[in-house]
């Protein structure tokens, strides 16, 4: 019954104080702002621009735009619509990452629990607080689970790459991605200068997602700017043709530096260098995520892994940074602020 009151509870209150309430504002009008000038670019002639790189720019600010949205409605709604918005992410990343290799028969019973098992009840347990049972379900229930599942079918071809495959998977798009949703659960304590002690922190939760999402899609938008501007040296040129270390470097420290800018915002508990480290953390885990998510691209011979939109790249070619940059983000904060 306790279980139960808790999610009534959730229901109850929008997770949007004013600061956040701006901040998301002003991110939807720069957005806003942003893709109208990305049109004004695709129309003018190709001799000006380089179209294919304007079209680039212009899909990472729809979804960019579409995400903050949603993400938007669901806080306001409460914690329950939050955590739904990133199961459905995590359950559309992982159909994309499934469907990207070939399964076989044997499989099929096994990705039936993963879908509409696992996948389901690490949100549950997100949800409902349960950070003992969340945070070993998966890698370790899951990945015991689902190796048992298919010996029992009897299918021993490639029976080590199949269950890899699905493991990671399910780690990467399902258990990563549900510690961002995880963050609203934090209570946490904050630096208060006057007792020169720490004191319980009394802002709303939805900040520290905030300040997660804009850093990592600044950070995203900024290695893409500076790869094309200043870069020259590819980080691994057979993973990622476009990556450099000039653009990794750079996104990391102006992010740093937002994340300061950030920390005028009453949003987060963090100090003003407490706030550039971790903006510093997100920014080059969101690239490493990236540089990992191509190199298994490159491995399966695809371009991309599908399409949210006619015409666009997978939803896990856009939330790969964000499933490697939240658990690392979530345990930081909890080993030094909870």
């Amino acid at each position: 019954m306790e279980y139960v009151s808790k999610l009534f509870e959730y229901f109850s209150s929008s997770l949007l104080d004013a600061a956040a309430g701006i901040l998301i504002a002003v991110v939807l009008g720069v957005l806003g702002l942003l893709m109208l000038a990305g049109q004004y670019l695709k129309r003018q002639p190709e001799s000006k621009f380089d179209a294919a790189i304007v079209g680039k720019f212009n899909q990472r600010l729809y979804f960019w735009f579409m995400i903050c949205a949603l993400l938007a409605v669901a806080l306001l709604l409460g914690p329950i619509p939050t955590v739904v918005l990133f199961g459905l992410l995590s359950f559309w990343a992982l159909r994309e990452f499934i469907t990207m290799t070939p399964t076989r028969r044997g499989d099929h019973r096994t990705l039936f629990w993963v879908f509409l098992g696992f996948t389901p009840m690490q949100y549950v347990l997100v949800a409902l607080d349960m950070y003992d049972l969340f945070t070993i379900v998966i890698p370790v229930y899951a990945s015991l689970f689902i190796p048992a599942r298919i010996a029992f079918t009897g299918d021993r071809e490639r029976f080590l790459e199949r269950t890899a495959k699905i493991q990671f998977g399910l780690l990467i798009c399902v258990y990563a991605l549900s510690h961002a949703a995880a963050l609203l659960n934090l209570n946490l304590l904050e630096w208060n200068p006057s007792s020169k002690k720490m004191l319980p922190w009394h802002g709303q939760p939805a900040g520290l997602l905030l300040f997660f999402m804009i850093i990592v899609q600044v950070s995203d938008a900024l290695h893409f700017a500076w790869d094309r501007l200043f870069g020259k040296h590819l980080i691994a040129e057979t993973v990622n043709e476009t990556k450099t270390w000039e653009g990794l470097i750079g996104a990391a420290i102006c992010s740093a530096l937002l994340g300061i800018v950030l920390h005028l915002l009453p949003i987060t508990p963090f100090t003003w260098y407490g706030a550039a480290l971790m903006a510093l953390v997100i920014s080059v885990m969101a690239s490493s995520g990236s540089m990992t998510m191509s190199a298994i691209k490159r491995d399966r011979g695809v371009k991309d892994y599908g399409s949210l939109v006619q015409g666009h790249v997978g939803i896990l070619d856009r939330i790969d940074s964000i499933c490697f940059a939240a658990p690392i983000y979530f345990h930081l904060i909890r080993y030094f602020l909870s």
